[in-house]
């Protein structure tokens, strides 16, 4: 073996996700005995939804479960196409929805059909790693457009026009601020990429969790760009590993060489149950309500200790807090919070590769006792002085 044979490739050096690095020393912590008040997690803590998982029991026992088409079977796709129809008033052709191993496997398969290596793809900073990192992986320049709580850290279309992107993802609500765009600035931002050429990438898998007005779909606007969207967040299946693309035409036919020869398709009794999903609504719509006392309860405690949340969540079950107040570094803040008080939470690092030393990503996704738990955690490490 050659020394270049044993170096990994040049598109695998990307940013490690230092949440997984909290979340793995949390388990050990938690292995030892002790307490932990994990306010990481970006899953629901409830499992999924009575009649997905009644379903999956009936097909586990009568079903194959062989290979699928690879865009899906035809029965989820015409299930997620009447989803949109129900609670965005779309007409949603079947044949443009493309199921996916969770949003990830969507994302890689969209990002693979619709840019270069080498084109420009703008994305929000702070935002969700992944995006960053998949596009670097894949040659692509990313271009961070930097978003404040000013600007409830969503982008404009005067960044989008000024910045010379081939596309731009963007997601509402997001990750790690829960901030959306309203109608009105979702509307302009998908004219402007119409209208310019640039293909937009709408993250949408935190529909559904929004506290006062839902979210819009791109797709109400132009249909141009590509809607990424899963049963993970909303529907709490993230497990499951199913997801979903809404494709411009133009786009079908290469997503769909794309994901045959990278994933065959989607996992089999996923599909078959997430075809129930949609008959669980009201199931789903308690989970929300329960998110949205959460946050208000988070949003108190932080703010009682000090604690700023400039932002704060119109959706998703995330608060973005400034810790600037406490340190200049928030992964070695989160190291020291989970080693002397047990609490868990996600440093700013991940997100924001430039400012992100002063914040830190809370999830109010589990349960009101984890969440007094950690406040009391975070309450008595402020007393002992930090």
């Amino acid at each position: 073996m050659t020394a270049s044979q044993a170096l990994a490739s040049a598109r695998s050096t990307v940013a490690p996700f230092h949440v997984m690095r909290v979340l793995a020393a949390a388990a050990d912590r938690a292995r030892t005995g002790r307490p932990v008040w994990d306010l990481t997690a970006g899953q629901p803590s409830t499992p999924a939804p009575a009649p997905v998982r009644d379903a999956a029991r009936r097909f586990l026992d009568g079903h194959l479960l062989g290979y699928t088409p690879t865009a899906g079977i035809p029965e989820l796709r015409q299930a997620i196409a009447g989803h949109y129809r129900d609670r965005y008033g779309l007409d949603v052709d079947p044949g443009q929805v493309f199921v996916t191993t969770g949003s990830s496997g969507g994302f890689l398969l969209a990002f693979l059909a619709a840019f270069d290596a080498g084109d420009r793809v703008g994305l929000a900073r702070p935002g969700y790693p992944a995006y960053r990192n998949m596009l670097q992986a894949l040659g692509c320049q990313v271009v961070e457009l930097p978003c404040d709580a000013d600007a409830r850290y969503q982008p404009t279309v005067e960044q989008v026009a000024g910045a010379e992107l081939a596309g731009l993802v963007l997601a509402s609500p997001a990750n790690p601020t829960g901030t959306m765009v309203t109608g009105a600035q979702l509307a302009a931002l998908a004219a402007h990429c119409r209208d310019t050429g640039v293909r937009l990438v709408s993250d949408e898998i935190y529909h559904g969790i929004t506290f006062a007005e839902p979210a819009r779909s791109a797709w109400e606007t132009a249909r141009e760009g590509i809607v990424v969207n899963s049963f993970s967040k909303y529907f709490c299946m993230t497990g499951w590993r199913i997801g979903w693309l809404l494709l411009p035409t133009e786009l079908v036919d290469a997503v769909d060489r794309l994901a045959g020869n990278l994933a065959i398709c989607p996992p089999a009794l996923a599909q078959y149950a997430a075809v129930h999903a949609f008959e669980a609504y009201d199931e789903c719509d308690r989970h929300v309500a329960r998110y949205g006392s959460q946050r208000d309860l988070l949003l108190d405690g932080l703010r009682a200790l000090g604690v700023a949340t400039t932002a704060p969540p119109d959706g998703a079950f995330y608060a973005y807090a400034d810790v600037s107040g406490l340190t200049d570094d928030s992964a070695v803040l989160a190291r020291e919070l989970l080693d002397t008080v047990g609490l868990a939470l996600a440093p700013g690092v991940d997100f924001d590769p430039v400012a992100g030393h002063r914040f830190v990503r809370l999830s109010f996704a589990g349960s009101a006792e984890t969440i007094d738990g950690g406040l009391a955690a975070l309450g008595r490490y402020l007393s002992a002085g930090g």
